[in-house]
């Protein structure tokens, strides 16, 4: 019994571990978990030598826990529905298939465009969806036909769809990234600023591993045959038009600087996008041809959602609105689009709200789980023993997070990422925090980590998401007519695994370039440089004298007023009081009169 009350924490922890490895589902597995352990601990408490701290009242805390600011009070999870709204209206809208129809036009003519073509798009989903499932399904469904059809070999088209899907969960506004900064108990602001450049390193990585891999394999990524660009040249009247939008752009931001300050670059970019998409649309419409084919599409199809990035992100940056403000923003952004495409209907109003209802009950029935699991593990001293456990790994910080980084990795095997923010990260943070780590870089860290659990063969969700809407049979093309070759659950899972690789290079990058998450907090202002000017006070003088220095004689034969601070160590000379006269002392002989 001692040995069970003075270990009880580890053997909570390995049993969790073993009720979720069984398949028990997440949330009902915590909540038992917690309730169980709570029992025996009661119970076992006598023989702990005091490091249990369980009693039947502390159960009464679960409905504050429930009720309080952590679950159905937080305004900070109520950022999840709205995204998940946004995403699944603009997946349901057909913004996925413009874009990579018109961005795999501007790529084709080169080896691995439509690769290119795929990543950034999967980028443009993730800055406005943040949600993976979507992002994965809407490419898997439209580029992944395209690409077998033009001879891209299967694993690497593959491993481009599942990689670029799970760009939502590093780049803002990541659904992973609220649900982080809520455990870690930090802005969401401040995480979506500091995981922004990660993201687009991060696309940047995926990018030239596919022009790596296009020069050693060229037939394994051909070009899109003259054929099939049906938006034919024009490369360079887009070029021109970007040039002159950043022409624009740079005359709006030297006029805005002066009233907006910091704010006049972001202000004079969307002049810029403005008037080049007010451009484009009126060549279309009135025929002036100041613009090719190909620019006018790609202008016309890339500016809505970036205009709805920054309603989104552009609005949290400048610190106009809060990301739940700003989801809800997007979502109505995300309305309009579909309505400007005749793609808004009451069923697809329905499918999102069923879609975004279920998400938003998966996560609230974790994080009441998690509520339950943690009274009893902090009840337990839990955290205080994984705190000791994490400091005292050799190596200090570096030593620290590695080890973590380990543990994440293994972890996202058999954990998706809302199982490892829910369980693991509110017992990683102390340990951080304790260590000095900035719990903004760490969370950033833990993102990218995170976002293998998408990738991980076998039970990596993204190569779910894919194998789910990937051919298993072999089937026609409709528009060449040849018979095409099913995609295998192997290719899909060798696919993947480059792009593990990747995410593990991106975290080391993290940990070795701190500044790239860093920049969140602006640059660094020097003490020295600081200097600070009061007002010119006038001087005082002592109470009951005139002003020093008019030449006027004091009242009362007081001292002559003379310049400078009045001496405040002696009482104020309010002049002499006229005398009262004295009381006569009472005959204590005789008794009080009353009368």
């Amino acid at each position: 019994m001692e040995f069970i009350a003075q270990n009880m924490a580890p053997i909570m922890f390995a049993s969790l571990i073993i009720f979720l490895l069984i398949g028990y589902p997440v949330a009902f597995s915590l909540a038992a978990n917690g309730l169980l352990f709570f029992f025996i601990g009661v119970l076992v408490s006598p023989y702990s030598g005091g490091s249990i701290n369980l009693a039947w009242p502390l159960l009464h805390a679960l409905p504050d826990n429930f009720y309080g600011t952590r679950v159905m009070s937080n305004d900070t999870l109520l950022a999840i529905p709205f995204f998940t709204f946004m995403g699944i209206v603009l997946e349901r809208s057909g913004m996925a298939e413009d874009l990579l129809d018109t961005v795999g036009q501007l790529f084709g003519p080169i080896r691995g465009g439509l690769a290119y073509a795929v990543i950034f798009v999967g980028a443009l989903l993730a800055a406005t969806t943040g949600v993976v499932a979507a992002s994965v399904i809407a490419m898997g469904l439209i580029s992944l036909p395209i690409m077998l059809r033009y001879g891209y070999d299967r694993r690497v088209a593959s491993g481009v769809i599942a990689a670029s899907g799970t760009l939502a969960q590093i780049i803002p506004p990541s659904l992973v990234l609220i649900v982080l900064a809520d455990q870690l108990g930090r802005s969401v602001g401040d995480m979506y600023a500091g995981a922004l450049i990660p993201g687009l390193v991060l696309t940047g990585i995926y990018m030239l591993y596919i022009l790596i891999a296009s020069i050693v394999r060229p037939n394994a990524m051909p070009a899109l045959p003259l054929e099939a660009r049906t938006l034919g040249h024009g490369v360079i009247s887009l070029i021109v038009a970007l040039l002159v939008a950043g022409a624009v752009s740079y005359g709006a931001y030297r006029y805005l600087v002066p009233a907006h300050g910091d704010n006049a670059d972001i202000l004079g970019a969307a002049v810029g996008v403005i008037v080049i998409y007010i451009v484009a649309i009126a060549d279309k419409r009135l025929n002036i041809k100041l613009m090719s084919r190909l620019a006018q599409q790609v202008v016309i199809v890339l500016i809505p959602p970036l205009a709805l990035i920054f309603l989104v992100l552009g609005t949290i940056f400048l610190g106009i609105a809060t990301p739940t403000e700003g989801g809800a923003m997007g979502s109505v952004g995300a309305l309009i689009m579909a309505a400007a495409k005749g793609r808004l209907s009451l069923d697809v109003i329905k499918q999102a709200l069923t879609s975004t209802t279920r998400l938003s009950s998966f996560v609230l029935f974790i994080l009441i789980g998690a509520r339950v699991f943690s009274l009893t593990f902090y009840g337990v001293n839990g955290h205080i023993w994984v705190e000791h456990l994490l400091t005292s790994l050799p190596g200090g910080e570096v030593g620290f997070l590695i080890g973590v980084n380990i543990l994440v990795f293994v972890l996202a095997f058999f954990l998706d990422f809302f199982e490892l923010a829910f369980i693991i990260v509110p017992l990683l943070a102390p340990a951080a925090d304790k260590l000095g780590i900035d719990l903004i870089w760490f969370g950033v860290l833990l993102g990218v980590n995170m976002q293998t659990s998408f990738m991980h063969p076998p039970f990596g969700f993204a190569l779910f998401y894919l194998r789910s809407v990937a051919a298993r049979v072999p089937y026609l093309d409709r528009i060449t007519g040849k018979k095409i070759a099913p995609v295998t659950t192997g290719q899909i899972y060798w696919g993947a695994v480059p792009f593990v690789f990747i995410q593990v290079i991106m975290i080391g990058l993290t940990i070795a370039f701190p500044q790239m998450v860093m920049r969140y907090k602006g640059a660094a202002v020097e003490p020295s440089s600081i200097d600070i000017k009061l007002p010119d006070m006038p001087s005082l003088s002592p109470l009951g004298t005139p002003p020093a220095g008019n030449g006027a004689e004091p009242a009362n034969g007081g001292a002559p007023a003379t310049s400078g601070t009045p001496d405040l160590s002696q009482p104020p000379n309010f002049g002499d009081a006229p005398a009262k006269p004295a009381a006569p002392a009472p005959d204590l002989s005789q008794p009080p009169k009353f009368n």
